[in-house]
């Protein structure tokens, strides 16, 4: 799987809203971590716990977006990938945040009615 560039990723994860939009149905997952195979870990000394923490040089950010499709229908599976060096990760995620909140205006509220129903038969019936 070839990764993106971030506007080819912003303008494929849009249509992958949309489609989502357009069956009704379905979820997407996005995923992020630190892209760290190409920079050595420095050592552990007496005063880093986790030398992790504090890397040479800032590390870039792989960001995945895809749709769960079962194994069955695997050839519908979208996969999408990218990265965003550290530089561009406050613009990256200006965007990122307002492209996933456009994305999820087709939202239902949670139906919270059975769980409030629930809670009065308890209270109602611990009373009596």
């Amino acid at each position: 799987m070839d990764r993106l560039s971030n506007d080819e990723f912003f303008a494929k994860l849009v249509e992958l809203f949309d489609h989502r939009k357009v069956k009704g149905h379905g979820s997407i997952y996005l995923t992020q971590k630190r892209l760290s195979y190409d920079q050595p870990l420095p050592e552990a000394t007496s005063d880093t716990i986790f030398p992790d923490l504090h890397p040479p040089r800032p590390m870039p950010v792989l960001i995945r977006a895809t749709n769960s499709k079962a194994k069955d229908r695997r050839k519908e599976k979208i996969k999408l990938s990218t990265v965003v060096e550290a530089e561009a990760l406050p613009a990256f995620f200006g965007r990122y945040a307002d492209v996933c909140k456009a994305g999820m205006t087709k939202l239902k509220p949670r139906d919270r009615s059975k769980r409030k129903g629930k809670a009065k038969k308890k209270k109602t019936a611990g009373g009596s």
